[in-house]
């Protein structure tokens, strides 16, 4: 495990997102590098394929997309609470029932990209906001401990993790 996070508590379900980023990285490094090769990947991916699923029960690239953004603004309002020392015990969301509701289908591939990118540059710059102490800090969500630094690097992993299923399984 991460040498940063040897003192972090979290749920053994996040370790395979942690473990999917690169060691020798800092928690903005990675979010940076990680998303700069998901945009590397995006640019193979045309309007038409956007809509494409890889079995019939499975998520289109759009909605996949959709999913990460998603994702990432429910982490990052996790950070934020926890990094103010709030200690309510968030709630969970079930990532399944939010797709179906996204509307991703009927939107257009360049503009879900881009919304991407700006949810991004906004998760970087609330992480360049925290102090090292607000890194440390921890909370609860869906009654599992986590701190700050860890959510940084579970969005970073959720990508990666994201984006190797749309290399082996999408394009």
């Amino acid at each position: 495990m991460r040498e940063a996070l040897k003192n972090h508590n979290f749920s053994d379900y996040f370790k395979c997102y942690i473990s999917l980023v690169n060691d020798n990285m800092d928690v903005i490094t990675a979010l940076e590098n990680t998303h700069k090769k998901t945009n590397e990947q995006l640019d193979l991916v045309t309007e038409e394929h956007g809509n494409f699923a890889y079995a019939d029960s499975k998520w289109t690239i759009k909605e996949l997309l959709v999913h990460m953004i998603d994702t990432e603004r429910i982490f990052c309002n996790r950070a934020l609470r926890f990094a103010r020392n709030d200690q309510t015990d968030l709630p969970g969301y079930d990532h399944d029932a939010y797709v179906p509701y996204s509307g991703a289908n009927e939107r257009r591939l360049c503009d879900i990209c881009k919304e991407f990118n700006e949810v991004r540059e906004s998760t970087i710059a609330l992480f360049k906001s925290f102090t090292p102490e607000m890194l440390e800090r921890s909370g609860t969500a869906n009654g599992n401990p986590l701190t700050v630094l860890a959510i940084g690097f579970i969005i970073s992993g959720h990508e990666i993790h994201h984006v190797k299923v749309m290399d082996e399984k999408y394009l």
